[in-house]
């Protein structure tokens, strides 16, 4: 991964004393044409610029920390030289393990959530495999959607169900006893995918396959993904870039056959979308399915206005080609 050599002098970086700072200035106009890759660099000077004091990071610059955006910077920043800040963020992402396995989704949060899976994703990254994350394990293969019961697949098998769901797969809610939905479960087909053939193998190559199915079954008819309700009331909804980028980052591995048009149906989507975060996300996925995707546009972080949005910054830089795209990889390494 290439490093700017200059940028220190563009951003101002807090101590690791109270809530970090957000950024000051940013680099001039002539400054893009000769800071090597600003795009990727400027991205993660803000992330290294915006730490809190315990180690972790909030959504936006001057808040409490939290796990997801936690998880996200340290990926972006994983191999860039960062390795003391990111031993800081680790110890505080390790103190929100709860006994069950589960992992708080922040320190003012005390129960258990899907985040879990992006906790195992880090250890595993990190090649941390000791009893804490064999707990994670064992917490993620309990849990399973609300409506993978007895009486829901009934009620579906007599069409008493409004909508055309196929709720015979378990897939992963965000909390324990809520429903399936394509985010939480295509974040832990990502984790259960890095510890696969190791502890209790063969029940999470069942989880992973069964959670591939569903994403599979929850396809929409015009070829990408939602939340998890491709139809309601007999209605064909609509996807969406984020959610069909995410689904695609769950299906890494599989077939592009099992899933014709969606990679290209990504592609559309990426080159339309006004979101940035679904246009990160469909980076990050497009790539990991082998696709060559444009680099994007360099210019530096703020350079089209300010931006205080850390998980945004940290999905543009994982998706840069070369960013720490691979990570999400089941064998991947940035």
């Amino acid at each position: 991964m290439r490093h700017a050599t200059n940028l220190h002098k563009t951003y101002s970086r807090a101590p690791h004393k109270g809530v970090a700072r957000t950024l000051k200035t940013f680099p001039e106009s002539a400054d893009l044409l000769t800071v090597a890759g600003v795009y990727l660099e400027s991205r993660l000077e803000f992330l290294r610029a915006n730490q809190n004091a315990d180690g972790g990071w909030s959504y936006f610059p001057g808040k409490g920390s939290w796990l997801e955006p936690t998880s996200y910077a340290m990926l972006a920043l994983h191999g860039t030289g960062s390795d003391p800040d990111l031993d800081r963020a680790w110890k505080l992402v390790r103190s929100w393990q709860l006994p069950d396995g589960s992992f708080q989704p922040s320190g003012e949060v005390k129960e258990g959530t899907w985040v879990t899976a992006q906790a195992l994703t880090l250890a595993r990254i990190r090649g941390v495999n000791d009893a804490s994350v064999r707990a994670s394990v064992d917490w993620l293969l309990r849990v399973v959607g609300a409506e993978h019961n007895m009486w829901t697949r009934t009620g579906s098998f007599l069409h008493l169900i409004k909508a055309r769901l196929d709720v015979s797969h378990e897939g992963w809610p965000w909390r324990d006893g809520n429903a399936t939905w394509i985010e939480p479960t295509a974040h832990t087909l990502t984790a259960l995918k890095k510890v696969a053939g190791g502890y209790r193998g063969a029940e999470v190559e069942r989880r992973v396959r069964d959670g591939e199915d569903l994403v599979l079954s929850r396809r929409c008819t015009d070829g990408g993904w939602n939340y998890g309700t491709p139809n309601m009331l007999y209605v064909d909804l609509p996807s969406f870039p984020e959610t069909t980028g995410m689904a695609l980052l769950g299906l890494e591995g599989r077939n592009e056959r099992e899933f014709p048009g969606a990679l290209d149906l990504a592609e559309r989507f990426r080159a339309e979308t006004k979101s940035s975060s679904g246009k990160a996300w469909l980076q990050i996925a497009l790539r990991c399915h082998g696709r060559n995707v444009a680099a994007p546009q360099e210019s530096a972080w703020g350079s089209n206005g300010p931006s205080n949005d850390v998980l945004l910054a940290s999905l543009e830089a994982l998706g840069h080609p070369e960013g720490n795209y691979k990570l999400f990889r089941a064998g991947g390494q940035a």
